[in-house]
């Protein structure tokens, strides 16, 4: 069975989620975020999953700086899922990392075929978050950018048709 890894990455709303969605309709896929460990840090602390806030995300981003530079915790999480990946049945993992030097240092650690995918939508601006996870998410060179112009509707045919020509082919 082919694995394909697809780091996937934008400012939130943009439909990262749906895109992950969407090509679990198709293929047996597998999601993970860098901000996973984190969550649940933040969580005992008093944070709550619900909270989409500017200041609940710069909670998060400021603890996955602080984690990634005192034990590299949100790379060591997804690299280990990365392994658990390579031994189940599933074909493609989605791995949300926001920050570049982030992305590098998991695609070092990747030994299969790895894209990086930007999703925006001119629904949504990058840049007005307040952190720097959050803000700089389109500095990064990404391998594929998709633009979600689509209504929800039609996001599914038309992002299958540029996933399979362009990620996939």
């Amino acid at each position: 069975m082919n694995k394909t890894v697809i780091i996937i990455n934008g400012a939130g709303g943009v439909g990262k989620d749906t895109i992950c969605h969407v090509v679990a309709q198709h293929y047996k896929v597998k999601v993970i975020s860098s901000i996973d460990p984190i969550k649940e840090i933040a969580q005992s602390g008093g944070w709550d999953y619900s909270d989409k806030s500017m200041a609940g995300r710069k909670l998060l981003s400021d603890l996955k700086l602080a984690f990634a530079a005192y034990n590299d915790l949100p790379n060591r999480y997804i690299v280990q899922e990365y392994e658990n990946f390579l031994t189940d049945d599933n074909e493609i993992l989605f791995v949300h990392i926001r920050e570049g030097h982030e992305i590098d240092k998991f695609r070092k650690s990747v030994g299969i075929r790895c894209v990086s995918l930007l999703v925006t939508s001119n629904r949504v601006q990058a840049g007005h978050f307040g952190n720097v996870s959050d803000d700089d998410v389109e500095a990064y060179p990404y391998d594929f950018v998709y633009r979600n112009v689509k209504s929800e509707a039609e996001l599914a045919e038309d992002f299958m048709a540029y996933f399979h020509h362009n990620i996939m082919g």
